[in-house]
């Protein structure tokens, strides 16, 4: 099983750029690109539930499970 980021779909939803959630949430535009790209191993709740209240949504909003094999 893959986990696929959808935060560029909700920044999208949202109307709000990387650098302004960046600046919300209290991470680098740099880690938060990383975060967007799925290059990351983790991420603390604690950023995840700021990102959540940021954007509105919830973490199911932003992480998706795929079957190992399935394209995002």
């Amino acid at each position: 099983m893959q986990i696929v980021v959808r935060l560029d779909v909700m920044l999208a939803r949202r109307k709000m750029r990387s650098r302004e959630l960046a600046e919300r949430i209290g991470i680098t535009e740099a880690n938060l690109s990383l975060l967007k790209a799925g290059k990351v191993k983790g991420v603390r709740f604690e950023t995840l539930a700021a990102i959540c209240e940021a954007l509105e949504c919830q973490p199911g909003d932003l992480l998706e499970a795929l079957p190992e094999g399935q394209r995002p």
